[in-house]
């Protein structure tokens, strides 16, 4: 099974696109070392404080899926530089 989302942030303390890729830097790699879940930005390239990012992951069981982006979401929402504003699940 396959669990699909789609995470807005907005990066209030960003003021150029090296402190935004520096913040996404760190979350993506925590999330993938962590978690073993997929991320990439997927809009918003050119904005200062705004992405978007998608993040996938792969089990056998869809409870698993959804606990494991339940922590990818948690892991997010600990970074005092982003704040996650729009949320999109979907089961592919």
């Amino acid at each position: 099974m396959l669990l699909y989302a789609e995470v807005e942030l907005f990066l209030p303390t960003c003021h150029s696109l090296k402190d935004k890729r520096s913040i996404l830097k760190r979350i993506k790699k925590k999330l993938s070392q962590t978690l073993n879940i997929a991320v990439a930005e997927i809009a918003y390239q050119d904005l200062w404080q705004r992405t978007s990012l998608a993040l996938v992951t792969v089990s056998e069981s869809n409870e698993i899926n959804q606990h494991v982006l339940q922590q990818a979401f948690d892991l997010m929402d600990s970074f005092g530089e982003a704040e996650r504003t729009i949320t999109n699940v979907e089961q592919r």
